[in-house]
C-alpha cells in the first residue's frame, strides 16, 4: 500500500527547469513541503522520492494525517499494546 501512495503521489509532482543556474526544481503540490532541487531532472526524481518517503515516516511518527491521493490513504491507528 506504501509503494502505490508513493507512486501515485509521485504522478502528481511537478518539475521546473530553472534559468538562474540550470537546476531542476521539483515538487508535489498534494504534499506541502515535499520538494527537491538538483542538476538533472533525474536525479530531481529520485530526490523528490526520498523526500516524499521521508515526509511519510515523519507524518506517521507525529501522529498527523497524510492527504488522500488518488483515492489511496494511509491510515495509522493506534492499537492498544497491553492486550
Amino acid at each position: 500500500m506504501i509503494i502505490e501512495y508513493v507512486n501515485a503521489a509521485m504522478k502528481h509532482a511537478r518539475y521546473e527547469l530553472l534559468q538562474e543556474d540550470g537546476s531542476y526544481y521539483g515538487e508535489i503540490p498534494l504534499c506541502q513541503g515535499v520538494y527537491s532541487n538538483a542538476s538533472t531532472l533525474e536525479s530531481c526524481r529520485n530526490e523528490l522520492a526520498e523526500v516524499l518517503e521521508d515526509w511519510i515516516v515523519l507524518r506517521i511518527h507525529k501522529h498527523l494525517s497524510l492527504p488522500e491521493i488518488d483515492g489511496l490513504e494511509l491510515v495509522v491507528r493506534e492499537e492498544d499494546m497491553a492486550a
